[in-house]
This record gives structure tokens, C-alpha cells and sequence, in this order.
């Protein structure tokens, strides 16, 4: 497979990052697979800490907050209501392809740091299906599938920062992934919202892949976008976005500038492919991205993301 490894630096640091890996594990395994590329590389979560197996909501819940290290296995689908927090150093991960969370219940990251939610299926929120907020730090979304909110399937806001979102899939979902949730939260989100986006599939979803406030840079890249019924990304009030190497097919409208409300933010986009769908606006200049990554031609990551986007595909 022919990558391009892009290295880029803000004021001279140089963060390099270890690769998302598509890893097979073997049955039993216990903590995160793989490790994270982008703005959350170095999130470690539960660690190497004993795991523990919860097949209830009310077991989910009570594990999710109790204190200190802790890697959460899922067992099966379970039900709770609202949304719940998570603490600290925590990997919440699903057994096999069948294990995640319903029942109008969410994942609540509030003031944490070093999370990893991975392999997850959620369906059927009241809220939002996950919510990283109030200057939480070192998160990664990895290989969950997204159904059918009330919300968001993904927030990210209040000044949260370091966060990778990588090998997701949202289907028949409306709104996606928000990234900052208010023009008027400038004072908060300025210097944070740094959140990399890549090799998620979005399929038959409506809006915000992600629609991005405050945050600069934001970095999209090597996603799918299929049959996105409104727009793929926005960049709004003060954002910087930079758009790279995504296959865009039967979407109405690839990137738009400014959405709704929000006045328009700044956007960069190359090696983009698009098929049958709306131009990618762009204007403006991204601060430089601070990490090492490569970059995949599009069409290898819509094929890619197709054979490894999801659950079931790491454990």
C-alpha cells in the first residue's frame, strides 16, 4: 500500500506519533488495541491494569466512576439511562462485534483525562452517544459504531483538547460530530479544540463530519464520506481546518465555510476525491500540523476504512 508520511511542526516541536494499527487480537485481550495517531497519541487509559467484565448498565456505570486505573470490558449490549461520567484513566472496550450500549444511555467524559473508548456499538441516545467536555484531555474514540441519537453521536467541547477519532462508523445518524459547541465559548476554546480526525465512515449521516468552532489546527483525514445528505465538514468562528486525502461520494456538499449562525472559519483542502458530490470550500490559512502521519491516497482509504472501520474488527 503506497503512503505519503507528511511531517509538519508548530514552532519547531516535533511529536511524533505512534500508528492507529489495525491489530487482531486474541481472544481474552484485555486492554486498548492498537495506539492512537494524531492529537491523542500517547492516551494510554486503564493501562495494563487488571481487567474486569461487566455484562450490566448499572455495572458499566459504577465502574466507569470509581477512581484510579481501571480497564472496562464490555460484555454484551447493556442498558442505562442519561448520561454517565467516566473518570480518569479508564478504557471502556467491547467483546467481540455485539457489545456496546442502548436504552437512551451515553458516555459522559467531564473533566477527564486519558480515556480510550473503543469498539463499542451505541444506538438509540436521548442525549448525546458521547460527550467529551469541561477541558478534558487525552481522549481516543477508536472502532465504535454510532446509531440513531436524539444528539450528537460525538461532542467534543469546553475547551477539551488532545483527541483522536479514528476508525469510527456513523450510519443514518443526523447530527455526527460536533467540535466546539458555541461562537460565544471563545474565551474557553481558544488554544484547544485540537482534535484529528481520520479513517472514520461516514454512511447515509446528515451533518457535522465534524462542524468545527475555535479549533485550530483540526485535521480530517483518510475518511469515508458516503451518502452524507447535507455537508461532509464545516469550519466556523475562528477554526482552522485542514481536509486531506478523503473520499467523498454521493455527498451534497463536500465543505462548507461558516454554518448556520457561525460566521465562516478557515479551511485548506488537497488530494481530496470527489465523487459525484459538492465542491470542498476553502479559504485561508491552518496552523501546521505538530505530528508525523501518513497519509493514504483516497481511494486506498475508502477501501481501507470499508475492511476496517467499526466494531468487530480489533478484538
Amino acid at each position: 500500500m503506497r503512503k505519503t508520511v507528511v511531517r509538519r511542526g508548530l514552532a519547531g516541536i516535533a511529536a511524533v506519533a505512534a500508528a492507529s494499527a489495525l491489530t487482531v487480537a486474541m481472544p481474552g485481550v484485555a486492554s486498548a488495541v492498537g495506539s492512537p495517531t494524531g492529537f491523542g497519541a500517547g492516551t494510554t487509559g486503564g493501562g495494563s491494569a487488571s481487567p474486569i467484565t461487566v455484562t450490566s448498565g448499572s455495572a458499566l456505570v459504577s465502574a466507569m466512576k470509581a477512581s484510579g486505573a481501571a480497564v472496562i470490558r464490555v460484555q454484551g449490549m447493556v442498558s442505562f439511562t442519561g448520561m454517565q461520567d467516566v473518570t480518569s484513566n479508564k478504557t471502556i472496550i467491547g467483546v467481540g462485534a455485539n457489545s456496546g450500549i442502548q436504552g437512551g444511555g451515553g458516555i459522559d467524559v467531564d473533566g477527564a483525562t486519558n480515556v480510550i473508548i473503543q469498539n463499542l456499538n451505541f444506538r438509540g441516545g436521548s442525549d448525546d452517544l458521547i460527550n467529551v467536555q469541561d477541558s478534558s484531555t487525552k481522549i481516543w474514540i477508536d472502532h465504535n459504531n454510532f446509531f440513531d441519537s436524539a444528539d450528537g453521536a460525538l461532542d467534543i467541547k469546553r475547551g477539551s483538547d488532545f483527541v483522536t477519532v479514528s476508525w469510527n462508523k456513523v450510519q443514518n445518524h443526523d447530527k455526527s460530530f460536533l467540535l466546539g459547541h458555541s461562537d460565544d465559548n471563545g474565551s474557553q476554546d481558544r488554544g484547544h479544540l485540537r482534535v484529528s480526525y481520520h479513517h472514520n465512515w461516514f454512511a447515509g449521516s446528515t451533518q457535522r463530519h465534524p462542524r468545527v468552532r475555535f479549533g485550530n489546527p483540526v485535521h480530517v483525514y483518510n475518511n469515508y464520506y458516503q451518502g452524507v445528505t447535507s455537508y461532509g465538514v464545516a469550519s466556523t468562528v475562528e477554526a482552522g481546518v485542514l481536509v486531506e486525502g478523503n473520499y467523498f461520494e454521493n455527498t451534497n456538499r463536500a465543505c462548507d465555510l461558516g454554518q448556520g449562525d457561525s460566521p465562516a472559519g478557515k479551511l485548506v483542502q488537497r488530494n481530496n476525491t470527489l465523487v459525484n458530490s459538492g465542491a470542498c470550500a476553502a479559504t485561508g490559512t491552518v496552523n501546521a500540523i505538530p505530528y508525523s502521519y501518513s497519509l493514504e491516497p483516497a481511494a486506498t482509504a475508502r477501501t481501507n476504512v470499508i475492511n476496517g472501520a467499526g466494531v468487530g474488527k480489533i478484538a
